[in-house]
């Protein structure tokens, strides 16, 4: 054998080692990916943290008092993942509400492609020391949404910030994203 011939051959196994290692980088980031949505949701469920909000709705004590001494200002966001065909936003940006007091809320979606969209929002509040004081009653986050082409639909929020939220925390986001919901195999 030439000694070019062994370096091609020498050569071509390097490359083989290299293929099979970036193989199992690629096999590790997919599996990494499946788990990185039970391992996020366990450490936000463990630590509190990312302002998930309820995923059911809540049954409201009938002896809530309203605390009249303060109020909170609530805020509103509303995004869409690129490429959907959604117009989304609040009908308000912001309100201020005593702690205690229900409160109705309403965003407002339509749906500017030409196709079926369905989809489900995905709410999230910050800071995330106020998530567990934000109530939400009633919520199109709760279950998945379908959109005819141009249709256009006002659904409703309601809920009540906790009275036992410290009183250092004068302002509360809510924030919706909204998805698509994956398609059914």
């Amino acid at each position: 054998m030439s000694t070019l011939s062994v370096a091609a051959q020498e050569r071509q196994q390097s490359n083989l080692r290299l293929a099979i290692r970036l193989g199992w980088v690629a096999l590790f980031f997919v599996g990494f990916g499946f788990a990185m949505v039970p391992m996020y949701d366990a450490f936000c469920k463990l630590t509190g943290l990312n302002g998930k909000t309820n995923a059911a709705p809540i049954v409201l004590d009938q002896n809530t008092q309203v605390d009249f001494s303060r109020q909170v200002k609530v805020e509103f966001l509303s995004h869409i993942m690129p490429g959907v065909g959604l117009a989304f936003k609040p009908e308000q940006f912001a309100v201020k509400v005593h702690p205690g007091e229900v409160t109705h809320m309403n965003y407002t979606v339509k749906n500017t492609s030409g196709r079926v969209f369905v989809g489900q929002a995905v709410p999230s509040i910050t800071p995330a020391a106020a998530t567990q004081y934000f109530e939400k009653l009633e919520c199109f986050c709760f279950t998945q949404q379908t959109f005819q082409p141009g249709e256009t639909r006002t659904m409703p929020v309601v809920f009540v910030v906790n009275p036992k939220m410290d009183r250092d925390l004068g302002t509360v986001t809510l924030s919706y994203a909204f998805f698509e919901a994956p398609k059914a195999q």
